[in-house]
């Protein structure tokens, strides 16, 4: 299972997770629920979906339960905006890359800012991909104390595309590449 297709499914999760009165473990089994279906936005196949529910509930969970405190981080580098005023889109994805920034070390910071900006253009408005970069770009600059960091956008130097097999070989070939 590809850890892009992961990240897609946490965001809609976390989403739910803002909509409505749910549970994580609720908004993750709404979201592979849907993937069950036979045409799904995602693309997975049905037993793609449930396997790679652990790994989604595990990552919307922590984002969900440090949400404060990734808040709190984000908010030094939201330039005139307040983290509640964000689209709900950009809200979850910038969510979810700060706490792959911050608490995972499996995830180097370049990955997670490239994949968010995907997600962004993927579910957000026309901007939103312009502006995920700039404030995980600049979180990135401040983390690792560069003062001209490069553009962290889609394609740019030293970036590899995350869409590593999150359970190893025993993944149906399909998902991998």
């Amino acid at each position: 299972m590809k850890r892009r297709i992961a990240r897609e499914m946490a965001v809609q999760s976390l989403y739910q997770l803002e909509m409505t009165d749910v549970t994580p473990e609720q908004a993750v089994d709404m979201i592979v629920s849907e993937s069950n279906q036979e045409e799904n936005e995602i693309g997975l196949k049905p037993e793609h979906a449930r396997a790679m529910h652990k790994h989604v509930l595990k990552w919307v969970r922590d984002t969900w339960e440090k949400r404060d405190e990734i808040d709190a981080i984000l908010v030094r580098y939201l330039k005139g905006w307040q983290v509640d005023r964000l689209s709900r889109v950009d809200r979850q994805v910038l969510r979810l890359a700060c706490y792959e920034m911050a608490f995972r070390t499996d995830v180097p910071p370049k990955v997670a800012i490239n994949e968010a900006i995907i997600l962004a253009k993927h579910f957000g408005a026309e901007e939103s991909g312009k502006f995920v970069n700039g404030v995980l770009g600049q979180m990135l600059r401040d983390r690792s104390g560069q003062q001209d960091g490069a553009d962290a956008s889609e394609g740019g130097s030293g970036y590899r595309k995350d869409d590593e097999p999150i359970d190893g070989p025993s993944v149906d070939s399909e998902l991998r590449g």
